[in-house]
This record gives C-alpha cells, sequence and structure tokens, in this order.
C-alpha cells in the first residue's frame, strides 16, 4: 500500500459524523486519504463508481451495499475492509474472501456496552427493581413486614446462554460480584470453560439451576426458538430472561404464556420482529420490561467503534496485522 492509502465510505451516510466524530476524523485522515463528504450508499453512483476505482480500504458500518462480484470487479485495489459496526454478514459475499481482501470488524468494540447493559439488568432483576418500582408507583408506601426476602444478589445463580464476545466481556464485568455464574455453549469444551472461569453445563441444566439467565448466542437456523415453549418450562417459577442477542432465539408466543401465568419475568431489548406489532401483549405485560435495541452502541458509544476501525487502519498502514480480523471459517457460527 502507498503511506497514505486512498479509502471510501461505504455506510448510511448519516451514521459517518456519529461514527466518526471531528477527533476520530482527523485521526483516520492523518492515515487515509478520504473523502468524507463522499460516502458509498449506492455502488452505481457514477461518483462512487470512480472513487472505487482507487480505492485501497473501505471503510464500512450499517448500511453498506452488499460487495458482490461486479462492485468488486470495479475496485481492483482494494485490499480491505474495516467495518465500524458488528457483523459482516449482511454485505459481504464468499468472493470478498476469495480474493483475500481482509476484512476487520468492530465487533469487539460493540460488544461492551451490550455487556454493560446486560450487567445492569441482571444487578437490578437480582433486586427485584422493575416489580417493585411499580409496586411503589402503586401503593404509595414502602412493602410491610421483612425486608424482601428472596431478593438480592449475594449467591444469585446467573446462567449465560453463548460465549459471543458479548457473552465473554459479560463473564469479565461479572467477575467482581458475589453471583454464581455457569455458561452454556456447545462450541466450548471443559478447558475453555476453566479458562473463562465459569462452570459449563448443559442447556437444561442451566435453564433448570438458574435465577437470572442471559442470551447471547447467535440468530442461525439452529438457534431459531431455542428458548421454546419445553425450554421455558424448564425455568423455576421466579427466574428472569434477559435477551440483548436476537429475538428470533425465543419463542414469543411460549414466552407471553409463561409471563401471563406470572411464573417468569423478561427483560427485552430484542424481539421478533422489531419493532413488536403495537397490539403485542409484551407491551403491556407488567414482568415484561421491554427497551428498544439500545443495548448496542449508542450516542457517545458510537465513537468507540469509529475508533477502533482508526487503530486497524494505522495496524495496516504501518505494516501490522490487523486485531480483529474476521475469521470466515468462523461466520456461520457467529452474529
Amino acid at each position: 500500500m502507498t503511506e497514505r492509502p486512498r479509502a471510501l465510505f461505504a455506510m448510511t451516510s448519516r451514521n459517518v459524523p456519529r461514527v466518526f466524530p471531528p477527533d476520530v476524523l482527523a485521526r483516520l485522515r492523518a492515515r487515509v486519504d478520504i473523502d468524507p463528504a463522499l460516502v458509498a450508499e449506492d455502488f452505481t453512483d457514477a461518483r462512487v463508481r470512480e472513487a472505487l476505482a482507487r480505492t485501497e480500504i473501505l471503510i464500512t458500518g450499517w448500511g453498506c451495499p452488499r460487495l458482490d462480484t461486479p462492485v468488486l470487479d470495479a475496485a481492483p485495489a482494494l485490499r480491505a475492509v474495516l467495518h465500524a459496526a458488528g457483523s459482516v454478514k449482511g454485505f459481504t459475499t464468499p468472493e470478498v474472501w476469495r480474493r483475500g481482501i481482509a476484512v476487520s470488524s468492530a465487533a469487539a468494540a460493540n460488544a461492551l456496552p451490550v455487556a454493560e447493559y446486560t450487567l445492569a439488568m441482571i444487578l437490578l432483576a437480582g433486586k427485584d427493581t422493575f416489580a417493585l418500582r411499580d409496586r411503589l408507583r402503586a401503593d404509595r408506601a414502602f412493602p410491610h413486614g421483612d425486608l424482601l426476602p428472596g431478593v438480592g444478589n449475594y449467591g444469585r445463580r446467573v446462567g449465560l446462554v453463548g460465549a459471543s464476545r458479548v457473552g465473554r466481556r459479560l463473564i469479565e464485568l461479572l467477575r467482581p460480584h458475589d453471583l454464581r455464574v455457569s455458561l452454556t455453549d456447545p462450541y466450548v469444551d471443559e478447558a475453555e470453560a476453566t479458562r473463562l472461569g465459569v462452570p459449563l453445563l448443559a442447556l437444561d441444566e442451566l435453564l433448570r439451576t438458574c435465577d437470572i439467565v442471559s442470551l447471547h448466542a447467535p440468530q442461525t437456523p439452529e438457534t431459531r426458538h431455542l428458548l421454546g415453549a419445553r425450554e421455558l418450562a424448564l425455568m423455576p417459577a421466579g427466574s428472569v430472561l434477559i435477551n440483548t442477542a436476537r429475538g428470533a432465539l425465543v419463542d414469543h408466543d411460549a414466552l407471553v404464556g409463561e409471563l401471563r401465568a406470572g411464573r417468569l419475568s423478561a427483560v427485552l431489548d430484542v424481539t421478533d420482529p422489531e419493532p413488536l406489532p403495537a397490539d403485542s401483549p409484551l407491551y403491556d405485560l407488567p414482568n415484561a420490561f421491554l427497551t428498544p435495541h439500545l443495548a448496542g452502541s449508542q450516542g457517545n458509544e458510537m465513537a468507540r467503534l469509529g475508533l477502533t476501525v482508526v487503530e486497524e487502519a494505522e495496524r495496516l498502514v504501518g505494516g501490522g496485522e490487523l486485531a480483529y480480523a474476521v475469521d470466515p471459517g468462523e461466520l456461520g457460527r457467529v452474529a
């Protein structure tokens, strides 16, 4: 590559200033020759096509058009794709890997706010915060009698479904707390679980023995409705399901049945579909706490994604190895 290789943004244009605020953009432009006013939202645009012919690094994000064979043919100098977001499955094609183009993702940076959100929800759920908030609002008085037996996070059993980037980061964040954390993941063996510092359980055993279950598995044909009626019935009465992964991991009809029965509670940042229909009972059930897919990078957290890409560009231009290179062999089992 040249000293300052030609680069091109490929994403929804409104995301460029969000992901690359002035200080981050200035650092990027010190390493690559890029025009922030030219953003590829459509690779058939004449100006984009002209720039693409000279592009060595494509800096992608949410809204990046598909990198199919005609697009790659129009970018003969392309050597790297640096993705300022999570999954690359939505826009990469087998041709990208066949041509040996390096691909990097900021998925690890995006995992941190999801893990932080989940940590907060686990601790709040352990204190029964959501139900007690509603009770205080209704009664305008503190509960009478003993101080809330059964509430608290000391020794609370937390089960994580999936050792994804988020799952692994969450394990780190949970470590300082007095919680009993376990994991289920078909791709993790006992030796790796030991390295992560958590016991490895079969899914059914984890569901039967945990007070809080948090989902961190990818959406694949195999994981669709991973938690259906049978699996949800295994969870103890009073337990909590947290989903920050993908809505399709849970059979929503079965979950609504458990919530209506009052057996379980749920914290859902993702649903299937998104958003839910206006008449979905999940909006109104008192033991369902919904948030609008906000666990991932939002607001000022977006700059962390841009900074990750800048650091990758610095490594690339300096002749180093990408820190967050995507392994195409793992795409089938990651988000």
